[in-house]
């Protein structure tokens, strides 16, 4: 993948990129929007969002909780959600809000593929 592949990516999927390799929860997407595309329907975000799930570069996943060897308490991407299922749930405004709780277990959060990784990645050749 070159730069030029990564460059003709729109801002919003760039955005959605950046949410899935930092393993964000979904609302974190708003914080890299510009202020237009924080107002756009979450009907049209979700339909920029399926086409990189589609693809296979992004996978949507809810967090789980995680206990280490040491018994430390923490966070994990879960199981990928069903892609039949994605437009119930992107349709759903609270997983596009932060939880109340403050706990992000359960919440929706994007991953990075291998394939996806490639996509952010540039070449030798252009570093």
């Amino acid at each position: 993948m070159s730069q030029r592949d990564w460059e003709n990516l729109t801002h919003i999927e760039r955005c959605f990129f950046i949410n899935a390799i930092e393993h964000d929860i979904l609302p974190g997407v708003f914080g890299d929007l510009e202020e237009f595309e924080r107002r756009l329907p979450l009907d049209d975000l979700a339909g920029i969002l399926l086409p990189l799930i589609d693809r296979g570069w992004i996978e949507a996943r809810r967090y789980a909780r995680w206990i280490t060897e040491d018994g430390l308490e923490g966070l994990i991407p879960g199981d990928v959600v069903p892609r039949a299922e994605l437009p119930q749930v992107l349709a759903d405004p609270a997983n596009w809000e932060y939880p109340d709780d403050q706990s992000w277990i359960g919440t929706l959060t994007l991953v990075c593929t291998e394939a996806g990784l490639a996509i952010s990645r540039r070449s030798p050749e252009q570093r």
